[in-house]
């Protein structure tokens, strides 16, 4: 692995904490246990995301946008199922997850964008 892909695995990951993390707790959730849970399906998810479109981008010719959809629904879906199965006071898991990745994927583009 180079230098620069785990760079990027490190910063999108504790990029993708913060964010999602701090999206948990700005709808008012304060269920330490959930929270954990969020970082911890985040760290099982975004790693894997973030080398699939790295390996994706290197070795194919595919549009960006095109790797990246698949990639965050995969994200969305596993999330949702251990929101579901694990979590405690998560009213509907899988608007959470929708909401935390497209709330934590577009501050990240922002974040770009002012970089």
């Amino acid at each position: 692995m180079n230098a620069e892909l785990l760079i990027a695995l490190v910063i999108s990951l504790a990029l993708t904490l913060v964010f999602e993390s701090g999206f948990f707790l700005i709808i008012s959730k304060r269920n330490k246990k959930d929270l954990l849970l969020v970082i911890m399906v985040n760290v099982l998810t975004n790693p894997i995301v973030v080398l699939l479109y790295w390996l994706a981008a290197l070795y194919t010719n595919w549009n960006g946008t095109l790797i990246k959809i698949p990639l965050e629904i995969f994200a969305v879906l596993t999330e949702w199922f251990y929101y579901r199965k694990y979590g405690q006071d998560f009213k509907r898991p899988f608007f959470f997850s929708l909401a935390a990745n497209a709330f934590s994927f577009t501050a990240g583009l922002l974040l770009q964008l002012l970089l």
